[in-house]
């Protein structure tokens, strides 16, 4: 059985995949049952819309791959703490758990809205936190 830390690092070669693609380098899997059903990255700039978060976009293949929008049974990793929007498509698709990575005290569902999350999701913070804070840092020196 693989670890939170084998599937951050999956996680981290999505939020690669969006920095290369210029996108703000968040990116997600979504295992069930010792098994990875979705990845994605952010796709806000390739799609043209604020709600192509990397969450959302785990979410929904997650979804579709099990064929039901709860996803009890499931963790996502994701790099970057998840946003308001994200944090309530993570309550509504019911997830199991959440682990993330770097916090994020602009943005993150931990400033706004603390609760947000399904009552019964279980919550992991600072995975390679390190690691998804040092490539957000880097994407935003090269913008500037």
């Amino acid at each position: 059985m693989a670890d939170d830390t084998f599937y951050m690092k999956q996680a981290l070669a999505e939020a690669h995949k969006a920095a290369d693609r210029g996108e703000v380098p968040v990116g997600a899997v979504v295992v069930c049952r010792d098994r990875i059903i979705a990845r994605s990255h952010n796709l806000t700039e390739t799609l043209n819309d604020v709600t192509a978060h990397a969450e959302m976009q785990a979410i929904t293949a997650a979804a579709n791959f099990l064929g039901g929008k709860y996803l009890t049974d499931c963790t996502l990793y994701v790099t970057v703490e998840p946003c308001v929007m994200c944090a309530g498509a993570i309550a509504w698709a019911q997830l199991g758990r959440l682990v993330f990575g770097a916090s994020d005290e602009k943005r993150g569902y931990q400033k706004y809205a603390p609760n947000a999350l399904h009552p019964k999701t279980v919550v992991v913070q600072g995975v390679l936190s390190e690691e998804s804070a040092e490539l957000m840092k880097v994407f935003f020196k090269k913008k500037r």
